[in-house]
């Protein structure tokens, strides 16, 4: 994502006082509340009806939204206390006073096809929130935290989150590499697409690959229900299915052309295996296609922000959801290079290549050669 910054460069500086690190503890529990009232904003639908509404007032959203005028009243203006919204004064003394949804604001918050669409973030991490009880006792256990724990906010979160990715730059990205879109362009192309979630990445090479039949697999048996719909919807059942399953045993051998994995590898507890069986999976000349997370090659500080969010999505979901199977290999979400290079090599592959594809998210594409 272009927003996030580069890391800073290492300074010889002292040590911050108490006071800038308290201004810091301060300056994250602000941004702690802009987040949660955001996602408020988010799952009572007050973005969307103030999207292009004009300036409206408590009553006006209340009564447009079925909710309660006196927390409407106080949301509205944080919102603006914190300049997410613009407040229109009365038109005359003792009038209500109004709030304005900007239109950059808007597709930030609720245009679902944008790039910039970054309104799931907020449920991603309102469901950790809910779940820091659990998660502090697995921090002391050693134990975790299941995706199902999680619960929708986070499914719908990332799906939503990753959804404008594949769907209107996938295709791009994948044409970009002329070898391997010759083989998905092929009459007749089988693609599995492991750890698909809720189906938008399985679905995006369906439309990108007209010729090909494509199978998801996830374990997680709403995602793979909310994909079934998903694909339903675009009318693609006759060449898109989904399947509730763990890929290291539920992948058929020698059956497909291509296997994608997108950021999955480091939520899966087995990863080898699953890297395994989609190397026994391919076909002859088949590719295994594996995008994760852009993480730096080495741990330095200080970080830039992008490795700081995955940082904040492995120690709240990601690597607590790993924990919870046994045996896992614990990834998290910070999975460097590397990592990714010796998980192929333990699965039989010769080599591993990062494909050509740039400006795609904070995501890196790595190909797996048999």
């Amino acid at each position: 994502m272009t927003m996030l910054q580069e890391p800073r460069p290492a300074s010889a500086a002292a040590e911050p006082s108490a006071d800038e690190v308290a201004d810091r503890v301060l300056a994250a529990a602000l941004g702690a509340f802009d987040t949660l009232t955001v996602y408020l904003g988010d799952r009572l639908g007050w973005y969307r009806i103030m999207a292009g509404a004009g300036p409206l007032s408590p009553a006006d959203l209340a009564d447009r939204s079925g909710t309660n005028e006196r927390y409407a009243r106080e949301w509205l203006e944080q919102q603006a206390a914190s300049e997410w919204l613009v407040v229109v004064e009365p038109d005359a003394p003792g009038g209500p006073r109004r709030f304005r949804l900007t239109d950059p604001a808007a597709e930030v918050l609720t245009d679902s096809s944008s790039l910039a669409y970054l309104a799931p973030l907020t449920r991603f991490v309102a469901a950790a929130a809910a779940q820091l009880p659990a998660l502090a006792e697995a921090y002391r256990s050693g134990g975790g935290v299941s995706w199902a724990q999680f619960g929708s906010d986070a499914r719908t979160g990332q799906a939503d989150m990753n959804r404008p990715w594949y769907e209107r730059k996938l295709a791009g990205a994948l044409r970009g590499v002329p070898d391997l879109h010759e083989l998905l362009d092929r009459s007749g192309t089988r693609i599995a697409d492991i750890g698909c979630g809720e189906g938008w990445s399985t679905i995006a090479l369906a439309r990108a690959y007209p010729e090909a039949t494509v199978r998801g697999y996830d374990p997680d048996a709403p995602s793979t229900a909310a994909a079934t719909e998903h694909a339903g919807a675009g009318g693609l059942t006759d060449r898109v299915a989904f399947a509730t399953a763990d890929a290291a045993t539920a992948l058929p051998e020698a059956a497909y052309d291509a296997v994608f994995a997108f950021e999955c590898l480091h939520d899966l507890p087995r990863p080898v295996e699953v890297l395994t069986a989609a190397r026994r999976a391919l076909r002859p000349g088949g590719v295994v296609v594996v995008m994760e997370e852009a993480a730096e090659e080495e741990f330095a500080t200080p970080a830039g922000e992008v490795e700081r969010l995955l940082y904040g999505f492995s120690t709240l979901v990601c690597l607590p959801d790993a924990m919870s199977h046994r045996p896992s290999a614990a990834t998290g979400t910070v999975i460097r290079p590397g990592t990714v290079r010796a998980y192929a090599q333990q699965a039989g592959f010769a080599a591993v290549a990062v494909l050509p594809i740039e400006g795609f998210g904070f995501w890196r594409f790595y190909r797996l050669v048999p």
